[in-house]
């Protein structure tokens, strides 16, 4: 019944969810917290896991939500519920693409779509950044190391445009040496 209820799930995200695999993130982690699948900081750790690793994002998450829960085959079934209503849609689309392409109807839902995607990704970074920022919820803690990182990345990335691996090995490469100065010189 598990293996059913994580298709399903994944399914409905994948279904519903336009704009990609950070439009989903509010999503997958509306369902997996009240599921119980994971917990909101293995979430978010996996989150950044799943951006630096190959492969398309809402493949990550679910193949690895769903081998958490329950194992391969979960797994699959995560993954494959994520994976078919896209590769339905496309499959549609490609039939009927030339009629649908000048519907005014059609143009009209995707420009409306527009701000939701926009919409969603903020909420996703957001979260994201809450999460990272402030470990334990409260806006008083702030975890200055991630801070530090960020704000390292982020100029690192405006002034010199280092490939995206780069940037990943270096920021992991921050977060290494500082949690581990702090753990054995503050802790």
């Amino acid at each position: 019944m598990i293996l059913l209820h994580l298709f399903l799930t994944f399914f409905k995200i994948g279904l519903f969810t336009i704009g990609g695999g950070y439009a989903m993130i509010p999503l997958i982690q509306e369902e997996v917290l009240q599921n119980h699948w994971l917990s909101f900081t293995d979430l978010i750790d996996f989150i950044a896991v799943s951006e630096s690793t190959p492969g398309p994002f809402a493949v990550n998450i679910a193949t690895y939500i769903g081998a958490e829960t329950v194992g391969i085959l979960g797994a699959v079934c995560a993954t494959a519920g994520v994976v078919l209503p896209s590769f339905l849609i496309i499959l549609l689309v490609a039939k009927w693409f030339l009629s649908m392409q000048e519907n005014h109807f059609v143009q009209g839902a995707l420009y409306g779509l527009r701000p939701a995607v926009v919409g969603l990704i903020a909420a996703a970074a957001f979260s994201v950044c809450t999460t990272s920022f402030f470990p334990e919820g409260s806006f008083t803690a702030v975890n200055w190391i991630g801070v530090c990182i960020f704000a390292l990345a982020l100029a690192l990335l405006l002034w010199k445009k280092p490939h995206p691996i780069l940037l990943i090995l270096f920021s992991a490469g921050l977060g290494i040496v500082f949690c581990t100065i702090q753990e054995r010189f503050i802790a």
